[in-house]
């Protein structure tokens, strides 16, 4: 159930920053930013400035809230390494304790299971859909993307446009994930979207048989143990990445055209991944981490997400009541691209994730860094 219009307003600052709010919806954001404002600070983790137009994002919070420091961590880092960064940290309040995690959703369910993140549900709750959420408030969806090939066309003429295309000797030394399969869910989603490619359904099947696709990329050498990022598909050495493609599509503007590049979403297979929003149980600056969920999940906060090329996971409410500006519609690939996306279920990315996670190094021998 959820309390729209609770918030004890006469409880002092102190007494706020002291609390740990149940997952009650605070909507009187005056005295939770009050109560943030008196803890100083907000420490994000794995937050890069290109992906999902974070960096405006944040610089946007900064400015609506002034007072309160925002401490980015390793922003590289992927959602295995914010989970550990909960762990390590759980009785340190210093900087290197994450308040808030941004991970991929199977992720959520297990950090749940093992008391590392806290109920909170925002303002704006009931439009966020009930298949991205936790019902009693411990994670929720923030945003999705579908895989994509980000391609180097100065350095790649034959633009590939499957994944079966990527097996050819046209494209050797040239393919790379965006992240450790071990470890990142970006990268473990692309060996899955791979596996699904070649007509397997079960995710145990897509996964293993995703991780033969690789292990033939690696023997034919295509396949690069690079993590790939802007700078690697710039520079030559990753000219192929395989990435979320909000992630493609602002690297690909931040070329300018130097060099030319190209955003292609593979036909043979459309992976959906949403990630998700949690609190860590251990936050230091909780009342911090609550306004930061507050604003992403405002208006304001969908918003700067689709001006990052993500799908907020408000988006059909934003759309509902012409809240999305048609600019930013404008921007975003054609909805056809997106017709055949599949959104693997919390199950499924579980399978594939153990499956991946476990036997990359047995099956693929490629290690990725």
């Amino acid at each position: 159930m959820i309390f729209k219009n609770a918030l004890v307003a006469s409880v002092s600052v102190a007494a706020l920053a002291a609390s740990t709010f149940s997952a009650v919806a605070q909507t009187d954001l005056t005295a939770l930013y009050e109560a943030a404002k008196a803890e100083g600070q907000l420490t994000t983790i794995a937050l890069p400035h290109d992906w999902c137009g974070y960096g405006a994002v944040i610089e946007a919070f900064k400015a609506k809230y002034p007072g309160i420091t925002v401490n980015e961590l390793n922003p590289d880092a992927g959602s295995a390494d914010e989970i550990e960064a909960i762990k390590a940290n759980k009785g340190n309040t210093g900087p290197q304790a994450p308040d808030v995690i941004d991970v991929g959703l199977s992720f959520g369910p297990s950090a749940k299971a093992e008391g590392l993140i806290q109920p909170y549900k925002v303002s704006t709750w009931d439009t966020i859909p009930d298949s991205a959420k936790d019902a009693e408030g411990y994670w929720y969806g923030d945003y999705y993307g579908v895989l994509s090939f980000l391609v180097n066309t100065d350095l790649v003429t034959k633009v590939p446009t499957s994944w079966a295309d990527l097996k050819a000797a046209d494209y050797a030394n040239s393919v790379a994930l965006a992240g450790d399969p071990r470890a990142a869910n970006q990268a473990i989603q692309g060996v899955y979207g791979a596996g699904l490619s070649t007509g397997a359904t079960d995710a145990k099947a897509a996964a293993e048989a995703g991780l033969a696709y690789f292990a033939e990329l690696n023997k034919s050498g295509n396949f690069v143990p690079v993590i790939g990022k802007a700078a690697s598909v710039a520079q030559g050495t990753t000219p192929i990445v395989v990435a979320w493609d909000y992630n493609a599509l602002a690297w690909r503007d931040g070329f300018a055209g130097n060099p030319k590049a190209e955003v292609v979403v593979p036909s043979d297979s459309v992976v959906a991944g949403v990630y998700i929003q949690a609190i860590s149980a251990f936050a230091p600056h909780p009342n911090a981490a609550k306004l930061w969920m507050e604003y992403l999940y405002s208006d304001e906060g969908q918003l700067g997400w689709l001006a990052g090329y993500c799908h907020p996971i408000r988006f059909n409410d934003l759309a509902a009541k012409g809240a999305v500006p048609q600019a930013l519609l404008d921007k975003l690939p054609p909805a056809e691209n997106y017709a055949k996306a599949v959104f693997p279920t919390l199950d499924d990315q579980a399978a594939a994730k153990e499956a991946i996670t476990t036997q990359w190094d047995s099956l693929v021998g490629a290690n990725v860094q």
